[in-house]
């Protein structure tokens, strides 16, 4: 079976397409009608809060999973009708590291090279390439029962990329890890875009999302309620946030109780933040802004700082979903077992 449309060498732009996708567990639908697209040597943020169907949308686009209606064409092939074409082109990594721990790090890159039909003499050499990478070649001949969570995980990541994938699924990579082997994981997520690797990443972490993701698409009880690049969605979770900081802490309550007073935000939005001693005003257009600094330096009050942000990727997933995101997502059964 041949490709559907095109990909890299073939002028698409277009690496993942879902068209409504669905899947259920019993009475529960997992994914509701999901539609995605995912560009080509671009990072897609999948957000959401737990139970949303993130994990269940990664099972079906890897082939783990084969959904109950809708497509999904990923690098060309339709992830059910070319399972077998389409798990050549990408590679997974789970929320937990999936190594062999009866095996040393090296063996299990060996041992996946030849499941993926490289010869022995490549997958050795991949094996050596990738350890040297993920900077785990004086570990390469230990057990990875004695690896640490970090080790483990880049023996993960370092797995996925074995059979050199165009597209990379990384469902919650950095779950449980410490912040340098946090950082260490997104660098090498960095270089792999860098590389023109494709990739869908699902995280609840807000500033994994910021750091990684061109785009982003947030779900919610199986259903795409939201997405779009990063800055766009802040923009219309609540446009942005005047902070005015007086010289004097004193004035503080003072300050926000006279904006409020001439109303140059909406009644009862001025707040005040105490452990920065500023002044908190929402806007929504460049003129209003205009109006609240008049109104601020009009007052005959000393201005240390005004500054402006847009809300916060946190303040986005908990406007859009009513929820604050959380650490982990058991979303539907263990995933069924396939033939290679």
């Amino acid at each position: 079976m041949t490709r559907i449309g095109n990909y890299p060498g073939g002028g698409g732009s277009v690496a993942v397409s879902v068209r409504g996708l669905v899947k259920h567990y019993g009475e529960t639908k997992a994914l509701d009608g999901v539609d995605l697209d995912v560009r080509e040597g671009t990072v897609m943020g999948v957000l959401g809060p737990n139970g949303a169907g993130k994990t269940t949308l990664v099972r079906c686009l890897s082939t783990l999973i084969v959904p109950d209606a809708g497509t999904a064409v990923v690098a060309g092939y339709d992830a059910v009708r070319q399972p077998r074409q389409l798990r050549r082109v990408i590679g997974l990594t789970g929320q937990y590291a999936s190594v062999d721990e009866k095996l040393s790090g090296w063996e299990n890159l060996y041992m996946i090279g030849r499941l993926l039909d490289l010869s022995r003499k490549e997958a050795r050499a991949r094996a050596d390439a990738l350890l040297e990478r993920f900077s785990l070649t004086e570990a390469a001949g230990k057990l990875a029962s004695a690896y640490s969570g970090g080790m483990r995980r880049r023996l993960d990541l370092a797995a996925s990329l074995i059979g050199r994938p165009h597209i990379l699924y990384l469902d919650e990579p950095t779950t449980g890890l410490d912040p340098r082997t946090r950082n260490e994981v997104w660098e090498e997520v960095r270089n792999m875009v860098r590389d023109g690797v494709t990739v869908l990443l699902t995280t609840q972490y807000m500033e994994e999302a910021e750091q990684l993701a061109s785009e982003l698409t947030v779900v919610d009880r199986g259903r795409v309620i939201a997405g779009g690049a990063i800055e766009d969605l802040k923009a219309r979770v609540g446009g942005r946030t005047v902070r005015i900081r007086p010289s004097n802490p004193l004035q503080v309550r003072p300050l926000a109780a006279t904006l409020d007073y001439l109303n140059v935000a909406r009644p009862g939005s001025i707040q005040v933040d105490a452990e920065t001693d500023t002044v908190l005003v929402p806007i929504v257009s460049d003129e209003q802004l205009t109006t609240v600094i008049s109104a601020a330096t009009g007052q005959g009050v000393s201005i240390a700082s005004i500054t402006t942000a847009l809300p916060s990727l946190d303040e986005v997933f908990l406007s859009i979903t009513g929820q604050k995101a959380s650490a982990s997502e058991d979303a539907g059964p263990a995933p069924e077992e396939i033939a290679v």
